[in-house]
């Protein structure tokens, strides 16, 4: 049976994944009592993609302090008590073959939290919560968290750490004229509204060597919103950091209209790769393994992200090399159902 692209490793700094297949962070607001501590529900949940041969399984956007959460039910990572219920998630996925990553994320303006929320303006997104502009303070204590995040997920055995820049959320909030009017140097220019992307990028490198990946959102939508060559510049600045590989999405910094149709984002990462020459991943509406292959085969992409195929098929990467006709190892147990 022939080599696919699909299912050839990749080797990103000290890791190699077995094949190119990625779960996408995906909320599921499934913690308990506000505690932001994995339980059964994760350990199930992520689990199953490992089993199902998926070679890199991204944790949800995990809330790197407690006011960052988007709801009181998100997964946190803001307190050492945290690191032993996701070492133990990355250990288990770890038995099945898949790497483990961990979104570190903050929600800014789109928290939907009884407590007073912040963000870059005192802007609020649609009819939400307006928060509170965020004092260079804040600011500073932010960029912290995520470190303490990071140092936290590398005690807990993550394979690759990926920041959350996209879909309205903090970060995406400072880098989008959209949601940023400030006029110290956090706002204004391209180069100031980077600058807290940035800060967090060199405060996560400061104790993190793996492979670090930045999800953004490539195009806001939006007169006088952010665009692609946008998101070049940015990818140019986050290259030169030591950023690794941009997860390509878009939208979500206020309401728009959005075309969505299979593989209506992959330009996006495909722009951004040659542009900016760094590595993409492709995400939104990626339904089968003919359409993974050729994102990949044209050079369009180094890595395919799934989400809602990954919720309504566990095993996914099974389907795919049998419509591939490629012949995987899959877990022993299953070998008289997979035909191995």
């Amino acid at each position: 049976m022939s080599t696919k692209a699909l299912f050839s490793p990749y080797t990103v700094r000290n890791v190699t994944l077995k094949n190119r297949i990625v779960m996408s962070p995906m909320c599921m607001y499934s913690c308990h009592k506000e505690d932001g501590k994995v339980n059964s529900w994760h350990l199930t949940h992520y689990t199953s993609r490992a089993v199902g041969q998926v070679g890199l399984v991204i944790v949800e956007a995990t809330a790197v302090t407690a006011q960052g959460r988007i709801s009181p039910h998100d997964l946190g990572i803001w307190d050492d008590s945290h690191i032993e219920g996701l070492k133990q998630l990355v250990d288990l996925n770890h038995e099945h073959g898949s790497k483990m990553g961990i979104q570190l994320a903050h929600a800014g303006r789109k928290a939907q939290l009884e407590e007073t929320i912040i963000a870059p303006s005192s802007i609020s997104f649609d009819n939400m919560k307006t928060p509170e502009a965020m004092t260079t303070t804040q600011i500073a204590e932010t960029i912290e968290a995520f470190k303490q995040g990071a140092r936290r997920a590398k005690e807990a055995g993550f394979d690759v750490i990926e920041l959350h820049a996209a879909h309205g959320y903090l970060i995406h909030q400072f880098l989008s004229p959209i949601a940023n009017q400030r006029n110290d140097e956090y706002g204004g220019s391209k180069e100031n509204r980077y600058r807290i992307l940035g800060e967090v990028i060199d405060a996560v490198r400061s104790v993190w060597a793996g492979p670090l990946f930045v999800r953004v959102s490539a195009n806001d939508y939006l007169e006088n919103g952010l665009t692609p060559d946008d998101h070049v510049y940015f990818a140019e600045r986050m290259k030169a950091q030591g950023v690794d590989l941009i997860d390509t999405s878009s939208g979500a910094i206020a309401p728009a209209a959005i075309d969505a149709f299979p593989g209506y984002q992959v330009p996006y990462a495909e722009k951004i790769r040659h542009e900016a020459e760094i590595a993409t991943g492709a995400v939104g509406l990626i339904l089968n393994a003919v359409q993974a292959e050729e994102i990949l085969k044209n050079g369009r992409a180094d890595l395919i992200l799934l989400a809602r195929e990954l919720l309504r098929d566990p095993y996914w990467p099974y389907h795919a090399a049998k419509e591939l006709n490629v012949e995987i190892e899959g877990p022993k147990q299953y070998t008289r159902g997979w035909g191995m």
